[in-house]
């Protein structure tokens, strides 16, 4: 698959399959078990990052990569990156300690295939073997390039980003008082930053010019608030069968969501004005950001 040259037909749900394949495939050789009483716990990493999903994050990466022309195996490396993140945040999440989920992707969750020490540890594991494939001249020729990405995505992950948001997450069980600027400042940093990560990464690789760049941070702000609101309503109208995870969740902790302050109706517009918003933010790139306009649809009308 390595050989087929990432949106070729200009289809969205051909390039999104296409960008999960190439990941996939990626990962898969990235997370050979070894042999080892070590194998346990690159199983638990295994198990987790090639979880059936959409790989919405790695379609992001090459797709703001082709904009500027970047090589698709360097986009790749990145692609595999964000997606160990993105399941090491899945696995902590899922932890008793967190939002004590049993099921995630349609199946069980990592602590409950295996143990929770072991979830802890695959988690960790996925986390720390993110930033070594960034920092692989396999990433790129430029070890600026590669040192602006690792500190790029340390960001979007930490305090600044996913933690942080997780954190505010966590206090907004027993705070109800949460207003919509509180819930929106939550999701950028719990959400938003790894999609934001995402699409600059594109720009970082191909070294963009500044405006360039500013174009695609808009266009990732206004489509990780859209992704997040099309995931409260999935958490209120969707089934367990289309998401692969519990639902009304959020409703049954007495969290703070867009969904819990402005009602369906409204979060269900304002998710479709975010969109409208991101997509004027690729004008710029004209036809050649039509992927990234078509998964911004997506991200608003997705069941899953």
């Amino acid at each position: 698959m390595t050989d087929q040259t990432f949106g070729a037909t200009g289809a969205f749900p051909e390039a999104l399959a296409q960008a999960a394949g190439l990941t996939d495939e990626l990962l898969g050789k990235l997370l050979a078990v070894p042999p080892g009483p070590e194998a346990r716990v690159v199983a638990a990493m295994r198990y987790s990052a090639l979880a059936p999903g959409k790989r919405l994050r790695p379609f992001l990466v090459l797709a703001s990569a082709q904009l500027f022309a970047v090589a698709q195996r360097s986009a790749l490396q990145v692609a595999a990156a964000i997606e160990m993140v993105h399941a090491y945040s899945l696995i902590h999440d899922d932890l008793p300690a967190m939002d004590d989920s049993d099921l995630r992707r349609g199946r069980p969750t990592c602590h409950k295939q295996f143990d929770e020490a072991t979830a802890v540890l695959a988690g960790d594991g996925l986390l720390t073997y993110a930033f070594e494939v960034l920092a692989h001249p396999d990433t790129h020729g430029d070890p600026m390039v590669r040192c602006e990405l690792v500190t790029a995505l340390a960001q979007a992950a930490g305090t600044q980003g996913m933690v942080g948001g997780q954190m505010i997450d966590l206090l907004a069980e027993s705070d109800r008082s949460l207003d919509i600027g509180a819930i929106t400042r939550l999701q950028r940093l719990k959400t938003g930053a790894l999609i934001a990560f995402s699409c600059e990464a594109g720009a970082i690789l191909g070294k963009a010019a500044p405006e360039l760049r500013a174009a695609l941070r808009g266009y990732a702000h206004d489509l990780g608030l859209a992704f997040q609101i099309a995931d409260d309503l999935l958490d209120v109208e969707g089934s367990a069968a289309e998401t692969g995870k519990p639902i009304g969740g959020d409703a049954a902790a007495g969290k703070a969501t867009f969904v819990s302050i402005l009602g369906v109706e409204r979060a269900r517009s304002q998710a479709k004005v975010l969109v409208q918003q991101a997509v004027a933010h690729l004008d710029l790139f004209e036809k050649k950001a039509e992927l990234l306009r078509q998964a911004a649809q997506f991200v608003v009308n997705r069941r899953a």
